[in-house]
């Protein structure tokens, strides 16, 4: 599944730099230090953070993309870093868990 592929199934584009990034696992957390040394090289990223440092972790982890629940939404300012980062950003309303159980059925 591709990043851009999770736009036919109910998400929302927030930034997106790099739509035909593989997604090849999920991590979902708030604590940015815990998501820095656990998040896994193309995962999914679901948060519902939205300050500058999760464009950074994002980088730093090489997710293949942050997912903001529930409707969190991003400041033109970071939008735009996000962009200038290549880090892909998407937004659901569903919460942290409904994401997951999508998406799971979605990567199995």
């Amino acid at each position: 599944m591709t990043v851009e592929g999770l736009l036919e199934h109910g998400f929302s584009p927030v930034a997106m730099p790099d739509g035909s990034r593989t997604i090849d696992g999920v991590y979902i957390g708030d604590l940015l230090s815990w998501v820095m040394g656990r998040a896994q090289m193309d995962n999914a990223w679901i948060t519902i953070m939205s300050n500058n440092n999760v464009i950074a972790v994002a980088s730093l982890a090489d997710t293949s993309c942050v997912i903001l629940a529930e409707g969190v939404e991003l400041s033109q300012d970071l939008k735009d870093l996000a962009m200038a980062k290549d880090i892909n950003v998407l937004s659901s309303p569903k919460s942290a868990y409904e994401i997951a159980v999508t998406l799971s059925g979605l990567l199995a």
